[in-house]
């Protein structure tokens, strides 16, 4: 909730200094200057303020917890315009300037964003409803000023930044789609800017600079300013319609301008360059000193009570009490499922993380509040009581202290030992002193891969971990603590082995590995050859025995029991040999534990990853062979992070939403155990945090360490203090994306996390029609295929007139507002038809993404069949996913049966990872031919007669393709697509026809953040082999290079699609 107290003004994100009354310029956002020149609108903690040109009178025209931005002035500088997500998604509102309540003119649950006013003071705005269906650019849509009118697409050609001439005969829009924070990128998908004339019809590139060319303004009926990079930094230029030369207005040379507007007669320029703003008058040009003296906008500390919520955790050694971790702060409560009471040990916006326990009064973690990741112990500072969870004073110590990046620190079972990570491949082992400082380190690993899932052995002698090699395969390994012997491969399997697990009786190694049928199984190693040897009777008929011997066992003392542990034996040689499968279930397998006995293994379901199923994930119980299978946590909780107590009596797992749950492993009854955390959250800490966080992964992460020949640490210097200037959580991200956009790479962002904002959601009825505004309701222009207005038992058509929703006007209210709340519901419409009344029942769908997509490859398929005279077929792939592949398997046989060729379409593509399973469809060498009985009668008349037929349904695990084929790409063809691109032409497939590809082809991740934020990882880079080419700066050439003009899709046309017909048939 907002709180307008006023003991405290503050001018920046969440204040100045207050105590000597210093201010700092604050960071404001879309300066938008009026008509007449006198006054600026700008967005600034989330809300739409007006100031005057001398940057003073600052007048705050809205307030209200969602994030309103980007203002527009009407051509008579009376109204204001802006974008607001105050019902969850951006929806248009207008409001007079001089302040008042806002009208919202927009309903629909697509993101609407302001563009400004028309030359007839229509509200236009950018979109996404119908019309855009694969493209990447959005729809330009305008609605009267008046709260009861219905939205009506603008224009045919899909773009951004539409604006209107003075005169209202042109339109200059923008298109291209490469990240406007990428100031330096230079290629095909880059935004040049376009003028469509509406009196001819015709339309024309203005610009055709290969960076980005954005936000035009009409200073004239013959002229435009826009930004541009053409002078390495983001400026100001303007451009005369008709003429290739464009002059540079301003000269930012440090931070690039970021938005600008002018007034009526262009006498004025405003402009925003990070936190400056600029006004240009008669040639010159001033900064505007801003003080806006404001409360807070959200409580700058928030109390919290976090029930559950956990994002890892670790049991005491001997079983009483469990330490876990809250949004990077470290907690301790009992194992009883009756006191859900924490206390917490570690305080502060820095990130604690990875706890273990050093003994039962001593937790070690991990934490970057000096700036980098360090140890540390936590342990009570009361001498009369050690017990964490009981003692009122705790104290933390620095247990490493270097620019190593220390992380997962793991302690051995005997706790003399501790294994960690030092920065990204170093796997060192220390000695435990005395006084629980790390001595006598011992490097065991010392490479570029991470080693994980370190597992520590029962006697503590050896560690297990899974490893990746250059080809990205990752195998199981055992190393002697000591480094006293080379790692040994347990695995050796060219699918993925993960996650490493010993028995605790000291027997077997378990882990998952993907070797059988595409899926992950349990799998283990017997370590002693003569485990291995001995039969399954043998085994059964000592279990008798051996439960006896448990029996007793149990009666030991646990640490007794704990001291008696003998070194194990492990039969190194041919270890890889002595692997049996346990599972064998769809379902991928993984998440191991096994029992204090090592007889059975408790495993979860790991859900359908690359693959296309739906399968509750659950937590199981099986015996290690494959018998005895049990159901223990039901229910799809999604169970992960196994952890076996030392005594073997409880398991411990999390489930859904960070629940802490405990398993009895003799009777196999889960019990919850809940946990309430409280916080002080300080959130201007936090976001401090949160950049300096994200920005330390990707310097230890980001594929290249020259950062495209940046200097990644002067970026942080130059950004950090814009970006903790942020008076939102939106402005926040934004800079910090600014930041990612100095790098110049694909694949990078900083999104999601905690917003502190309390909004409501809408959720549209969606029809499947586009309507535009007649004098009797809405007409009905179009109608989409599948969609609830297309079904044969009620149907609208192009042409009739929707007059009511529900028995409501559609001319008193808007046709979206009427619409929301009915998804999945009924509707009621009256309209007309042919001049005659009648009434029709819808049902609304949530969404039509797929309907939308269908229409557009069933587009393209008819055209293929026009333009080719029904030789051809046509195929897209949607994306380079699982799903995706499996309908291009379904489509190939369908759309090229009967057909001497086919057309493969990648444009829109979004990218993925199967394109080495597409071109083993493509590139299949036939070495043979096969004859059935019955398919001839004269075997040595008409044996050539099948020289191309052979059975690879039954011979390959994937479809083939063996007729011609022929590929399309275009700017939008993203990622794996691209290297699906470059693959088809290096491999010679066949010609490829488009436009050139993105340029965008990084392998990545994302790690998450302390407030559940995610910075993406581009930890991979790719080269073309032929050329050694870095395909995130060299997109795929087409071998016939095609433009499809804009609006082509309303003519129903398709230039690329056309020459690729016409090629691909001269091969035949």
């Amino acid at each position: 909730m907002k709180r307008l107290v006023t003991s405290l003004l503050v001018s920046a994100a969440f204040g100045a200094s207050a105590s000597n009354g210093a201010s700092e310029r604050p960071l404001i956002m879309q300066p938008e200057i009026s008509p007449d020149g006198t006054q600026i609108a700008f967005s600034y903690q989330g809300d739409i303020w007006t100031m005057s040109t001398s940057g003073t009178n600052p007048n705050r025209l809205t307030i209200h917890e969602g994030y309103e931005s980007s203002p527009k002035w009407s051509k008579d500088g009376k109204t204001i315009a802006f974008s607001s997500d105050r019902f969850g998604n951006d929806d248009v509102f207008v409001m007079p300037s001089q302040g008042g309540r806002p009208d919202r003119l927009t309903y629909h649950n697509a993101p609407d964003r302001i563009l400004g006013f028309s030359h007839d003071n229509q509200v236009l705005f950018n979109t996404r409803r119908l019309y855009a269906e694969v493209e990447r650019e959005w729809e330009v849509y305008g609605v009267p000023q008046s709260g009861d009118a219905t939205e009506s697409r603008f224009m045919d050609a899909l773009g951004f930044d539409a604006v209107v001439s003075p005169d209202g005969k042109k339109i200059a829009f923008v298109r291209g789609t490469c990240r406007i924070s990428r100031e330096d990128y230079r290629g095909p998908a880059n935004r040049n800017i376009w003028i469509y004339d509406t009196e001819t019809g015709e339309y024309e590139q203005l610009t055709d600079f290969d960076g980005n060319d954005f936000m035009p303004q009409w200073s004239s009926n013959n002229e435009l300013y826009f930004i541009s990079s053409r002078a390495g930094k983001y400026n100001v230029f303007k451009q005369k319609l008709g003429s290739k030369r464009a002059e540079q207005v301003t000269d930012e040379r440090e931070f690039g301008v970021e938005h600008f507007s002018i007034d009526k007669q262009a006498n004025h320029i405003v402009y925003q360059a990070a936190d400056q703003v600029k006004l240009i008058a008669g040639g010159d040009s001033q900064s505007l000193d801003l003080s806006i003296p404001t409360d807070f906008r959200f409580d700058p500390v928030t109390n919290k009570s976090t029930t559950d919520s956990l994002d890892e955790y670790s049991v005491s050694p001997n079983g009483k009490l469990v330490v876990y971790v809250v949004r990077g702060d470290v907690f301790v409560k009992r194992n009883d499922k009756e006191d859900k009471r924490s206390v917490r040990l570690t305080t502060g916006a820095a990130r604690d993380r990875d706890v273990a326990w050093l003994d039962d009064n001593t937790v070690l973690f991990v934490s970057d509040r000096d700036g980098q990741n360090d140890i540390f112990a936590v342990t009570s500072a009361d001498s009369d009581e050690p017990n964490l969870f009981k003692s009122l004073k705790h104290s933390v110590t620095a247990i490493t202290r270097t620019e190593a990046q220390e992380r997962a620190p793991l302690v051995s079972p005997d706790g003399k030992k501790v294994a960690y990570r030092e920065g990204r491949g170093k796997l060192v082992v220390a000695d435990v002193a005395d006084d629980k400082t790390l001595t006598n380190p011992v490097v065991l690993l010392d490479g570029w891969a991470t080693p994980s899932g370190v597992s520590w052995s029962p006697d503590s002698h050896w560690l297990a971990y899974a490893k990746p090699d250059l080809s990205f395969n990752s195998e199981i390994f055992i190393h002697a603590a000591d480094n006293s012997q080379a790692p040994v491969n347990v695995s050796m399997h060219p699918k993925g082995d993960y996650s490493p697990v010993w028995s605790p009786d000291g027997s077997k190694l378990g882990f998952s590995s993907m070797r059988n049928n595409g899926d992950y199984d349990i799998w283990f190693a017997w370590l002693k050859e003569s485990d291995w040897q001995r039969s399954q009777e043998e085994w059964k008929r000592d279990e008798f025995v051996e439960e006896t011997a448990d029996a007793k066992e149990a009666e030991d003392d646990s640490e007794a029991a704990k001291e008696a542990v003998e070194p194990m034996q492990i039969d190194l040689d041919g270890i890889y040999k002595r692997l049996v499968q346990v599972t064998r279930f769809a379902g991928n397998e993984s998440g191991l534990a096994f029992d204090k006995e090592g007889e059975h293994v408790y495993y979860t379901i790991g859900g359908a990853g690359r693959q296309n199923f739906k399968m509750d994930q659950d937590l199981f119980k099986i015996k290690w062979n494959g018998e005895d299978k049990k159901h223990v946590i039901k229910g799809d909780k999604n169970p992960r992070s196994l952890s076996l107590s030392d005594d073997g009596k409880s398991l411990f797992a999390l489930v859904e939403r960070g629940t802490l749950v405990k398993v009895d492993t003799k009777k196999d009854e889960p019990e919850t155990l809940s946990t309430v955390s409280q916080q002080n959250i300080e959130h201007m800490a936090e976001r401090a945090q949160i950049f300096d966080e994200a920005w330390q992964a990707l310097n230890a992460g980001f594929y290249d360490p020259e950062f495209h020949g940046n200097d990644w640490q002067t970026l942080k210097e130059k950004y950090r203090p814009l970006a903790l200037k942020a008076s939102t959580k939106e402005d926040f991200q934004y800079i910090f994306n600014l930041m990612l956009g100095q790098v110049n790479a694909s694949h990078m962002g900083l999104y999601r996390g905690e917003n502190q904002k309390d909004t409501q959601e809408t959720r549209t009825g969606l029809l499947g029609v586009e309507v535009v505004p007649t004098a009797e309701g809405l007409e009905v222009t179009s109608v989409l295929d599948k969609s609830p207005a297309a079904r044969d038992e009620s149907r609208l058509q192009v042409g009739d007139i929707i007059t009511q929703v529900n028995q409501q006007s559609v001319k008193s209210e808007n046709f979206y507002q009427l619409l929301n709340g009915y998804a999945n519901q009924r509707v009621l419409l009256d309209i007309k038809r042919a001049d005659q009344p009648t009434e029709v029942v819808l049902w609304p769908t949530t969404s039509l993404s797929d309907e939308k997509y269908d229409n557009w490859v069933e587009t393209r398929r008819k055209l293929t069949e026009e333009y080719s005279n029904g030789r051809l077929g046509y195929l897209h792939i949607r994306g380079m996913n699982w799903t995706s592949f499996e309908r291009f398997e379904r489509e190939l046989m369908a759309a090229g049966y009967g057909k001497d060729g086919i057309v493969i379409d990648v444009r829109y593509n979004g990218g993925g990872w199967t394109t080495d399973y597409l071109m083993a469809v493509l590139n299949v060498e036939q070495h043979a031919y096969t004859i059935p009985r019955g398919a001839t009668d004269n075997l040595d008349q008409d044996q050539k007669k099948f020289r191309d037929k052979y059975p690879y349904s039954e011979r390959l695990p994937l479809s083939a393709w063996t007729k011609p084929s022929i590929a399309m790409s275009n700017e939008n063809s993203y990622s794996n697509a691209e290297i699906f691109a470059h693959a088809y032409k290096s491999l010679d497939i066949g010609k490829l026809v488009g436009r050139p590809t993105f340029g965008a082809v990084i392998s990545t991740g994302a790690e998450r953040l302390v407030d559940g934020s995610i910075i993406r990882m581009p930890f991979r880079g790719w080269w073309v082999k032929e050329s050694d080419a870095n395909m995130d700066f060299t997109p795929a050439q087409p071998d016939i290079e095609v433009f499809n003009p804009p609006a082509y899709k309303a003519k129903n046309v398709d230039p690329q699609l056309e020459r690729a017909v016409e090629e691909l048939l001269k091969t035949l």
